[in-house]
């Protein structure tokens, strides 16, 4: 369903969002310096503690506004959206990226770009989209 290139056409279209390539050659989305979704392969501890269950394929890490909203998605659709020990009581969310579909995903880096971004900035884009 969705692929990095929707990744990087969502983001980029957000006000002040900014890609850059970490030190481990994966890409990330920011605005304003925080993170708002990264490509995040398993490392070996993440496999070592998901065994049998863990995701081939590609990968998203999304921030999401609190560990309640973490929660939810993860109740809510399983089959797309997992965790790992290393982001117990961290507000974000692993994303099976080609489970998720594009509307979904529009929604869940839009929500990040919302947490993430200066109020003023928030506002105005809320406040663009109430206009027309």
């Amino acid at each position: 369903m969705a692929d990095w290139d929707d990744v990087r056409r969502i983001a980029m279209a957000l006000p002040a969002a900014a890609e850059s390539v970490a030190g481990d050659g994966t890409v990330r989305w920011q605005v304003k310096d925080k993170l708002l979704v990264w490509e995040r392969p398993l490392r070996k501890a993440d496999l070592a503690a998901l065994g049998d269950d863990a995701p081939d394929g590609p990968i998203l890490g999304a921030r999401v506004a609190d560990v309640g909203v973490k929660e939810a998605l993860l109740a809510e659709d399983p089959a797309v959206y997992f965790t790992t020990p290393h982001f117990d009581g961290y507000p974000a969310v692993l994303v099976r990226l080609p489970e998720i579909a594009v509307a979904e995903l529009a929604e869940l880096v839009t929500e990040a770009w919302l947490d993430r971004a200066p109020k003023r900035l928030a506002k105005q884009y809320l406040e663009q989209f109430r206009q027309d």
